[in-house]
């Protein structure tokens, strides 16, 4: 087994008015590549991993950027389709203080979400590979990337290679006539390691657990006796003061022992997006490089930098991940 990672999901345009303007006073967008998984391949590759990415991007100009985006990080595109689909799209209103940002999605009929399924050779995709990740985000928006996942994830089985779960329930996608939750019970039991807490348990389980810390025990336990594929859960918790001041802390369950870390506050926020992401790339790098328990403290740091960076992406080194993790939170300028 290598120390290569694969992630698989959309490649997505952001378009935001520029500073915190609503989308009525301004008359300029800015643009960003993103999409939840190529967040966290991106952060892995800026701290210096080897990643590659699968996904399909439209067949013109736009498709053609994004795959210039995807390389300029030195990720492998060599798994990346291109049809004649458009690329997906989003629009994002950042908030500030008292007033929440607000998103609209234009995706489902864009290029990823019509991946064709049985043209990925998931063997040669995964070949090196220590870990695989996904979310919940991709089998959502259609049946043929669910489809497309569905096989990535039963090759990674075969092949033995460690898969990293952020199962997200989107309510707004799903429109494809699946149960999204059946479905995220069903791809969870291909994975080993769980990205999330209560909250994505209890939607994909049908529970009822409280997000306090022994009912994030509880959900833990059930989730492993009725997933036992699943053998470590980390938890990404995010308190909002306000738009502009946002609290992280993570939490972990791993072979009954319990970990938590110190909460790190971020004041003000740049921008919010990708914040969770940067935790999985986080996680999955300190998962690589350290023991658990400080796997969940590099993540956590990891969360809190990227509220600081503008764009979906966390551009930060490993190093600079270290020093906020080892409490160096002063902002001092380095000459």
């Amino acid at each position: 087994m290598g120390n290569k990672i694969l992630t698989f999901g959309e490649i997505i345009m952001r378009l935001s008015p520029p500073g915190h303007r609503t989308m009525k006073q301004s008359h300029e967008l800015e643009f960003f590549f993103g999409g939840t998984e190529l967040n966290v391949a991106a952060s892995l590759a800026a701290m210096g991993c080897k990643v590659k990415h699968v996904s399909c991007v439209s067949d013109d100009f736009v498709g053609e950027s994004a795959l210039a985006f995807v390389k300029s990080f030195g990720i492998d595109p060599s798994f990346i389709t291109r049809n004649e689909h458009p690329l997906g799209l989003y629009f994002l209103e950042v908030g500030s203080s008292v007033r929440a940002s607000r998103i609209a999605y234009n995706r489902l009929n864009g290029s990823f979400a019509n991946i064709e399924a049985g043209n990925t050779d998931w063997e040669k995709a995964l070949e090196d590979c220590r870990y695989f990740h996904w979310t919940g985000i991709s089998p959502g928006i259609s049946e043929s990337a669910y489809k497309t996942l569905r096989e990535g994830l039963l090759k990674a089985r075969e092949m033995g290679i460690e898969v990293t779960a952020d199962p997200a329930y989107r309510s707004n996608l799903w429109k494809y006539g699946k149960s999204g939750k059946e479905v995220l019970k069903e791809l969870v039991g291909y994975s080993t390691v769980f990205i999330g807490g209560v909250n994505e348990i209890n939607e994909i389980l049908g529970t009822q657990f409280s997000p306090d810390k022994e009912g994030f025990l509880k959900a833990c336990r059930e989730l492993t006796q009725q997933v036992p594929s699943i053998h470590k859960i980390f938890d990404k918790i995010r308190i909002g003061v306000t738009a502009s001041s946002q609290q992280t802390r993570g939490r972990a369950l791993i072979d009954g022992d319990y970990f938590e870390t110190e909460l790190l506050e971020v004041s003000p926020v740049v921008d919010r997006i990708g914040t969770g992401d940067a935790f999985a790339a986080g996680l999955i790098y300190g998962l690589q490089h350290f023991d658990d328990e400080k796997a969940l403290h590099f993540a956590n740091a990891a969360c809190a930098i990227k509220h600081t960076i503008l764009g979906d992406i966390n551009y930060s080194s490993a190093e600079d991940i270290l020093e906020v993790m080892a409490g160096d939170s002063g902002g001092r300028i380095k000459r």
